[in-house]
């Protein structure tokens, strides 16, 4: 269980720091790479998108892993 609760926090730490890296209304983490100029035809930058998926795969694991530590906790292990 604490190895479970170990890497819940460091999969916290991960997803808030690829949310914080997310464009928001001004320029994003691929605009301090140099992806701006990829977004000039008003799609998304290759940069964007992979840290889309990789938020998206970051919070599937997140929800699993409190899922299975609420299970272990109702179990009394």
């Amino acid at each position: 269980m604490s190895t479970l609760s170990i890497i819940l926090i460091l999969l916290s730490v991960l997803l808030a720091a690829s949310v914080l890296l997310h464009k928001g209304r001004g320029g994003g983490m691929s605009d301090l790479f140099g992806g701006g100029m990829s977004t000039s035809m008003g799609g998304v930058s290759t940069a964007e998108r992979r840290l889309d998926r990789i938020t998206l795969v970051l919070t599937g694991v997140w929800v699993l892993t409190i899922a299975a530590l609420l299970v272990l906790y109702r179990l009394g292990v």
